[in-house]
């Protein structure tokens, strides 16, 4: 799930390496916006997790499923690749 990017900004306190911070003042770096697109990565890393976590065992019997069974496209795949001939080359 993506943020809303056009989200009222808010401010918040935090705590940082004071030399870190001095030397991306020096380098005239947007500190508010390196944070917004670092945490944007890391909650949609975290969800990631989370989506995965939460659907294991939906997925492992999937993947036992077409282990055993094959994927559902195979006999459609036999079918449409059957008849096809593949010329000779010139």
């Amino acid at each position: 799930m993506a943020y809303e990017s056009t989200a009222t900004k808010r401010p918040v306190n935090l705590s940082v390496n004071g030399d870190l911070l001095r030397q991306a003042k020096e380098l005239k770096v947007n500190v508010s916006q390196v944070l917004e697109v670092a945490l944007a990565s890391q909650v949609k890393r975290l969800r990631e997790a989370q989506w995965l976590e939460d659907n294991k065992e939906a997925i492992a019997a999937y993947n036992q499923h077409v282990a055993e069974n094959g994927l559902p496209s195979d006999s459609v795949r036999g079918r449409l690749w059957s008849g096809l001939t593949i010329p000779d080359a010139p």
